[in-house]
């Protein structure tokens, strides 16, 4: 037996024994550090530390492999882990393997990326400042001078979740024949474009893979570090299924009973790389018997070998790259059981009896008190945090219904409905006064750009301006019954759905109040998510409810939130006909006005630009300039949100914010989370 004792890597001979590896925590780190916070390369932690690391494996793996489905049995750890994983410092403490960690979702996909952070892996991840952009799947990561080619290096002898090398063609395997077919996903996101231009991806050997761009785009990386898509596919299993790749293709589906290779990718990938698709073991049972998987091989820490109506498990991924400052393969937790539970109050009775273990996504400043009050009696902490993006109104300017399209197409209604807004009310009664009332600017936290005045544009509580407005536009109550009404002398009644993941119930109420009390009838409705989502992708909605807002790290990557429809699906759309029109050349849909298009090249203009400089800001306070010109988005109270977790989760770091833009618990490694029971 051979150790590695000292940075000169001189070779010793087994009777000279090198050194037991310091097992270093983040709360005691005995001075080591490696170029990265809180993490280290074998190579590197082993020549700081002067020793050699040994593996060891969850006892319970072999069973946990077991479950799931298509899994061969398992070689040593040493043979499953890659030739370099990463080695990850605990936060106190080095874990006990074991436990199943209780969570919940809305539904299949909905509220769920709390537990989707979870296991969660990119390329690259934010380090727990938020700052630090740190290797995770990758081993390292560069930049060319001017910020058009970004470079991947991977880690010799990673593995796939059933045990095949991953490499770099599965990166560009994903890219140029799944994101950029089609077949397989109708529209690439604008995260894969720069200046206009599709990116380029190009594996030049098997661990090393580049992304180029036609114009500067720097804040790929940072795009990369938050999103929730994950650049890379295996190539060895739905290459099989694809004609572009395995000429078989189409004879290999058919005798499994689909039409062609791509129904079975689609199966599989659900034509989206958001990957809370249903797996097909939710899809159709009858169809997976004929499959060689019931789910895609991953590299997250925990694999899905359960999906029902009810919810879903994941068990710990024996393939995962991840080793603790002992040697000990993460994940600690054995399993997480995912429930799906749609309604509100039903959620807080869960974490008030201590049910769960961890949530943040659905739980709201409203429910604060409930869970505070039973944090002793439920063995469970709350803390409060900073939220990204705000409780955000909008109308639809493109509804099928022409009297209400010309009014909600009027900017002075949309100012005027925002004066009716008591959002000191609001910051009162759903906020316990710590919020603060603030205009959507699209950029949240509002940065150096911004000034006082965009921060708190038409954010006034005026109720006298905003009626004297509404009946300067024609908005009058012409049949005496106490309501407004259009001006054609139709009655004029919005009708507002919204859903708890997207705003608090309180907030909505006090909004659609406040605009009752204007005269403009409101009606409200709860919806779930999906019902909420179903119906703005209809363009069926009279009003747009959604907290909305991102960080500049992520609008970096993405011009979602300043191209119509303003967002993707999962968040606040408006201008559906809009954007219908864009998407079919002006064959379908309505015309955008031509502040669109300003919009959008000025946001392909800012992220070709670095964040911080003269250059950037001047076009970042533009931006909100467009945005407060033609005021289509009614922002409300930024608020912090509560954080729950069970008091016997160990080695938890509270999340600087409660959002899903920097993606929950993703920056906090929480494959280092154990169970103390």
């Amino acid at each position: 037996m051979k150790y590695l004792v000292s940075a000169s890597l001189i070779v010793l001979s087994s009777a000279a024994m090198a050194a037991e590896c310091p097992q270093i925590t983040v709360a005691d780190a005995q001075d080591l550090a490696g170029k990265y916070p809180q993490q280290f390369e074998l190579v590197e932690f082993e020549s700081a530390a002067n020793c050699e690391l040994t593996f060891s494996q969850n006892p319970e793996i072999e069973e946990l492999n077991a479950r799931i489905i298509g899994n061969k049995d398992l070689a040593p750890v040493e043979q499953r882990l890659p030739e370099e994983p990463l080695v990850v410092a605990p936060y106190q403490q080095i874990g006990n393997y074991g436990g199943v960690l209780d969570g919940m979702s809305n539904a299949t996909e909905a509220g769920s990326s709390d537990l989707l952070s979870v296991r969660h892996v990119n390329l690259v991840r934010f380090s727990d400042d938020l700052v630090t952009i740190v290797p995770n799947v990758a081993k390292d990561y560069k930049w060319n001078d001017d910020y058009t080619e970004l470079t991947f290096t991977l880690r010799k002898g990673h593995k796939w979740s059933d045990g095949e090398p991953f490499t770099a063609h599965d990166i560009a395997f994903w890219y140029n024949n799944m994101t950029m077919d089609p077949q397989v996903v109708e529209k690439p996101k604008d995260l894969w474009s720069a200046g206009g231009e599709p990116i380029e991806v190009i594996a030049t050997d098997d661990q090393t893979v580049v992304f180029k761009m036609k114009a500067p785009k720097p804040g790929l990386l940072s795009a990369l570090a938050t999103n929730y898509a994950q650049p890379f596919q295996p190539k060895h299993f739905l290459g099989q299924f694809h004609p572009a790749i395995n000429p078989e293709a189409d004879a290999l589906a058919q005798a499994a009973g689909f039409e062609n290779g791509y129904e079975v990718i689609n199966f599989y990938y659900g034509g989206s790389d958001w990957k809370d698709v249903p797996s097909p073991l939710l899809k159709d049972a009858s169809k997976v018997e004929k499959l060689p998987r019931a789910v895609v091989p991953t590299l997250e820490s925990h694999v899905v070998v359960e999906d029902t109506t009810e919810g879903r498990r994941v068990v710990a991924n024996p393939y995962f790259h991840m080793v603790d400052t002992a040697g000990n393969q993460l994940p600690y937790i054995n399993e997480v059981n995912e429930s799906y539970v749609s309604d509100n109050e039903v959620r807080v009775l869960k974490l008030v009896n201590g049910e769960m273990d961890y949530k943040s996504q659905s739980v709201n400043l409203p429910d604060a008190p409930t869970l505070l009050d039973g944090q002793e009696k439920g063995d469970y902490t709350v803390e409060l945090r900073p939220t990204i993006g705000l409780p955000t109104f909008s109308f639809n300017v493109t509804s099928t219904d022409d009297d209400k399209r010309a009014i909600f197409g009027n900017k002075d209604f949309r100012l005027a409905m925002s004066y009716a807004i008591n959002r000191d009310e609001i910051n009162s009664v759903a906020y316990f006064d710590l919020g603060e009332p603030m205009a959507y600017i699209a950029f949240d936290p509002a940065p150096e750009f911004a000034t006082p005045e965009q921060r708190k544009f038409a954010t006034e509580f005026d109720p006298v301006k905003a009626g004297s407005m509404l009946d300067a536009i024609g908005l009058v109550d012409k049949d005496g019954d106490g309501w407004r009404d259009l001006p054609s002398g139709k009655k004029l009644t919005l009708n507002m759905q919204f859903s708890t993941q997207g705003v608090p119930t309180t907030v909505a109420e006090l909004v659609a109040q406040d605009w009752s009390n204007v005269g403009v009838q409101t009606t409200i409705k709860e919806v779930t998510s999906d019902e909420y989502r179903s119906a703005q992708s209809a363009n069926e909605l009279d009003v747009l409810a959604w907290t909305k807002g991102q960080p500049i790290p992520v609008i970096q990557g993405t011009a979602k939130d300043f191209i119509v429809p303003f967002d993707d699906f999962f968040g606040l759309r408006n201008g559906m006909l809009w954007a219908q029109y864009k998407d079919t050349n002006g064959a379908e849909g309505m015309e955008p006005p031509a502040w669109t298009k300003e919009l959008e090249a000025k946001i392909t203009e800012w992220q070709s630009l670095v964040p911080g400089t003269d250059a950037s800001n001047k076009v970042g306070n533009e931006i909100i300039q467009i945005f407060h010109d033609n005021f289509l988005m009614i922002g409300t109270v930024k608020a912090p949100a509560p954080i729950y977790r069970s008091n016997k989760l160990q080695n938890f770091e509270t999340p600087k914010t409660s959002s899903y833009d920097y993606y929950r618990t993703y920056p906090y490694r929480a494959q280092q989370w154990f169970l103390s029971e």
